[in-house]
Parts: C-alpha cells; structure tokens; sequence
C-alpha cells in the first residue's frame, strides 16, 4: 500500500477541486475522503463543515487518505472556497419536472465531464449538507447543475456515494485519455481490448494446426476447427486473452504430435507455430 501512495496524483486537462458545504455525518467526511484519493483527487475545501476533520470516525473511515483530510481548506462562504475555479458547477437530486424548468437545469455526469475536458482548467464540484443539499443561495451561486441519473422513485444518493459516481466519471475519463502516458496511470488493465489483426492471424493459425492434429474425417476436423474458432471469436478475446489461448493450443499440438509419433515432433521439438 505504501508504495501505491508515493505515486504522483493524475494531471487531466482539469483540475477538479471538492467543496463540501455544511457536511454534518463524520462518516460522510471520512469516505469522500477515501473516494477523492481513490480516484486521485486531494483538493477538498469545506464551507461551515459541522463536523471535524480531527473526529474519530472521520479519521476511521478516510483510511489512508487522512493526507485529504489534512490539506483541506476551511471556509466562511461559498464564494470565498470557489475564488480560484473557472466554473462552479452545484449539485442535486432534487430534479423539477416536465418541460418548462424554470431553474434547475441539468447535465449528466458524462456531459459535464466533456464539456469540462474541453475546456480545462479548476473547476469546483459543490455538495450540499447531508439531507437539505444545496441552499438556493448557493445553487444561484453556481454556473449551472449536474445529477446522477438515479431511479425517479428514489432520486436523492447519499452525499459520499454523490460524490464517489461524479469522481468516478471524470476520473474515467483522465484514464481512456492518459493511461500509460501519466506517470500516476500505469498500464495495468489494458484499455484497449481489441484483438489485434496479427494477434487473430495467429491465434486462427493455431487453431488450425490443432485442429489437423486431431483424428478423425477431414469433415470432422473441419467442424472442429470452425466451432472453436467462431466460439472463440465470439466473445471478443483480448491479445492477453489469446496470447494465453495460442500457447495452450501449441502445447496441445505438440503433444498430439507426440504421442502419434509424427516426425515433424521427433525433428524439431517444437512448441511453436510452424
């Protein structure tokens, strides 16, 4: 875990700043705190929070991301915590409906998030109280609103789930972009998992001389060879996927070979693609 933690934060072409007004659970508290670190955010700036950051349980619940905690600024006003951010974008459940809004006009999480990539810069994410959400002060104080597209029958997430789902999409979105190109992102999951035109030639050259291994008819082996190649290809493998499905196919072979005491084995040995 330590050595996960002296990873740099993510760079992104935005920077986005959490600002928490009037939070009251400690519980809350300490997972946004977790949540923000796991997608690598760390700047949270809390508006009249009625809980410390020095609680028990807000130590408890943040785990290993009490650096959030520690580095988060304190503020009188909502004003005075988004100074610095070049768009202020509020948050809520409470959703107006039909045609005519009069004023809560909303974006989607993913919306938001392009129009911001595009955009770059500080923006600042604003929570309300657990409960109440935003005053109507503060949402006039914003430069429009974004809502979790949550079940009409019960609409209203919890503060730190809000606040984890938002994170999550813009942080989704850093990945798709800079994985293995930002030093904070490594290449662990690929993000491509398309199967490369060489990776197929090779897999599908595998299945064959596997195939042509077996007894049987020609027609049999024909079958054979195209149920497991359409079965294969069918559920979209990645090259990690196939690369592991052609060497198995290959160990295979070469003990089919082997024990029909085929020449080519005796030759060559051979655990490779002719």
């Amino acid at each position: 875990m330590g050595e996960r933690l002296s990873l740099p934060l993510p760079r992104g072409n935005v920077e986005i700043v959490v600002v928490l007004v009037g939070v009251t659970h400690p519980g809350n508290l300490g997972a946004i705190c977790r949540g923000m670190l796991n997608y690598g955010y760390a700047d949270l700036r809390l508006v009249n929070p009625k809980c410390s950051v020095d609680d028990d349980e807000t130590r408890a619940r943040a785990k290993h991301a009490q650096r959030v905690l520690d580095g988060a600024s304190h503020h009188t006003g909502l004003e005075d915590a988004v100074r610095d951010c070049r768009a202020v974008i509020g948050t809520s459940g409470k959703r107006e409906i039909g045609e005519k809004t009069l004023f809560r006009h909303y974006l989607y999480p993913w919306d938001m998030v392009a129009r911001e990539e595009r955009a770059g810069g500080r923006v600042a994410l604003v929570f309300g109280e657990e409960g109440k959400g935003l005053s109507k002060e503060d949402l006039t104080a914003c430069d429009y609103f974004v809502t979790l597209p949550t079940w009409e029958g019960y609409p209203i997430a919890n503060l730190s789930h809000a606040v984890n789902a938002l994170l999550y999409e813009a942080h989704r979105a850093r990945v798709l972009a800079d994985q293995g190109v930002d030093p904070a992102l490594p290449d662990i999951v690929p993000v491509d998992q398309v199967l490369s035109p060489e990776l197929r030639k090779t897999l599908l050259d595998a299945l064959y001389q596997f195939s042509t291994s077996l007894s049987g008819s020609p027609e049999k082996i024909k079958s054979i060879e195209q149920t497991l190649k359409r079965t294969l290809l069918k559920g979209t493998p990645s090259n990690e996927e196939s690369t592991r499905v052609i060497g198995a196919l290959v160990e295979a072979t070469t003990a089919l070979e082997f024990s029909s005491g085929d020449p080519n084995w005796q030759k060559d040995h051979r655990r490779k693609l002719r």
